[in-house]
């Protein structure tokens, strides 16, 4: 698929402990999506399991970009999400494991988390369901008059669905401050980009409703935080919704249960090798000597150290009790016929 070109590491203003964050929260995603491929191969993660390896400049970056209060909605695709905004490591994986200890008491999986502490407002199973809710979340927080920005996630093969552009016109016509974030991996669910659609610059579809908008080097963590802050700075200031289409790539299929036979496996490793998002940031914390090849190690033993105690956490909680089919529903009782 096309991508934007390799950029030299950018001579930013970025501290080294800021660098060393982004390393350290793009490492725990991938070592806990590696961990979760794992158990689903066990047999200890059941139905869907879509992974975020590749992906991870994305969702660290907008964090990075995001304040205190800002929400987030998203689609099956969310690990990375949860853990990026701050949720357990622990529950997280109960609830992949469909455990009591997970953030939906093991009655969601993978594809339905909340966390109304960190504002996550979900992964969603419907392929674009999610990008009304954002504006549902946006429209709500400019009636209580706040300056609060939702982020709402979603891919390449969500933008072709009409309820995106129906969303995109409610948006604009009431100056949403939501940012819409497509994940652009170039692959839908199997199909490439360049093959399902004809107008494959998405984000420029919002010059129709007059969204302003830009197409971000996703495999760069340091551009999509730059990305980022431009779009919160213009949905804060009450100009409206905001796009940002983030070329990325996933290294996985779509699912744990596809074998990706659309690509070549050269693809898949000449991105691995020229453009992965963790090596980008390793390479300049070694290079600008803010860290030693020991100080990462050691990064990398703590990550695995904290993904192995969520593992194992899933493992040994319990399997949700009958009565919990009671619980966290709207009606308990079904009205009988008069």
């Amino acid at each position: 698929m096309p991508m934007p070109p390799k950029q030299a590491a950018a001579k930013s203003n970025v501290s080294a402990e800021e660098l060393l964050g982004h390393y350290r929260e793009m490492l725990l995603i991938r070592r806990f999506e590696e961990k979760a491929g794992q158990l689903y191969g066990m047999g200890l993660i059941g139905g869907f399991c879509h992974l975020y390896i590749g992906q991870e400049a994305v969702v660290v970056g907008l964090e990075a970009a995001a304040g205190e209060g800002d929400k987030r909605v998203t689609s099956y695709r969310d690990h990375g999400h949860m853990l990026a905004c701050g949720m357990d490591p622990k529950g997280i994986m109960a609830e992949l494991t469909g455990r009591e200890g997970g953030f939906s008491k093991g009655k969601g999986g993978s594809m339905h988390m909340f966390s109304k502490e960190k504002h996550f407002y979900g992964g969603h199973g419907i392929v674009g369901a999610q990008v009304p809710l954002g504006a549902g979340l946006a429209f709500s927080d400019k009636y209580k008059g706040n300056d609060r920005v939702t982020f709402a996630y979603f891919g390449d093969g969500a933008a072709n669905q009409g309820q995106v552009y129906e969303t995109y016109n409610m948006a604009q016509l009431w100056d949403l401050p939501v940012i819409f974030v497509i994940e652009n991996n170039g692959y839908a669910m199997g199909t490439s980009v360049v093959r399902s659609t004809k107008s494959p610059s998405l984000w420029e579809r919002g010059a129709a409703y007059g969204i302003k908008g830009e197409e971000v080097d996703g495999m760069n963590v340091l551009a999509v935080k730059e990305a980022g802050e431009r779009a919160v700075a213009h949905c804060r200031s009450g100009k409206g919704p905001y796009i940002l289409e983030v070329k990325t790539y996933r290294y996985r299929g779509h699912s744990m249960s596809d074998p990706a036979k659309y690509r070549t496996r050269d693809e898949v490793q000449k991105m691995r090798d020229e453009r992965d998002p963790i090596e980008q940031v390793r390479d300049m914390l070694l290079t600008g000597k803010h860290a030693t090849d020991d100080d990462l190690k050691a990064i990398d033993k703590e990550i695995k150290a904290i993904v192995n105690d969520a593992a194992e956490f899933s493992k040994e909680s319990p399997e949700p009790h009958l009565d919990e089919l009671w619980t966290d529903i709207y009606a308990t009782e079904i009205p009988q016929e008069a």
